[in-house]
């Protein structure tokens, strides 16, 4: 597995078949948002409750990803991917946001663990949250902070991955074609690299 620019522990990492993890440079995370965008689509499309309504357009879900490129320009977040590596094409990403406010150098929050629906259960959401803290690691993290929606798939990743659950939202958000559902916060202390 290969991420540039990131001092990753590869023998945490498993390979997934012919899928990569790997950072997206400022330049590239604002070459890539038209794919980046497919995988946003898919997935709220499929249901998952990540901020956003359906149906969502590609002008949207290409507005979100421009302002997800500026922050990695500005230094503000590392954006991950999941690659195939025949073709390029993303299957999967997450963000790692570092802007936290004074008093929390040492935290960053996960965001927007997408995976596509046809590359589901093939071990792409563990090692790109594997990736995501080791980026955080590198770059001096030690708290990371997720939420969820309580009883989907995600919960059972981070759980498996071994994030510690801190509390239950109820109501927190919208299914994306309407209908509240409850949200899980997870955290995890990481050992600095």
């Amino acid at each position: 597995m290969r991420v540039p620019g990131l001092a990753l522990s590869a023998e945490n990492i498993p390979m997934i078949g012919s899928i990569l993890i790997r950072n997206l440079s400022p330049q590239e995370a604002g070459e890539r948002i038209g794919a980046l965008s497919a995988v946003l689509i898919d997935c709220v499309e499929g249901g998952a409750s990540v901020s956003f309504m359906s149906p969502l357009t590609r002008e949207r879900a290409d507005a979100f990803w421009q302002g997800v490129a500026e922050g990695v320009a500005q230094g503000e977040r590392i954006l991950l991917v999941a690659q195939e590596e025949t073709g390029g094409r993303i299957v999967g990403t997450v963000q790692v946001v570092l802007k936290q406010p004074e008093n929390q150098p040492h935290r960053a929050d996960i965001a927007k663990m997408l995976v596509m629906g046809q590359a589901r259960k093939r071990g792409i959401g563990a090692a790109l949250m594997m990736a995501a803290e080791d980026a955080a690691r590198a770059a001096g993290k030690t708290v990371l902070v997720l939420d969820t929606v309580t009883g989907g798939d995600a919960e059972r990743l981070y759980e498996r991955v071994g994030w510690i659950k801190s509390g239950v939202i109820p109501n927190y958000a919208l299914w994306p074609k309407g209908g509240f559902c409850d949200t899980t916060v997870f955290y995890k202390q990481l050992t600095p690299g």
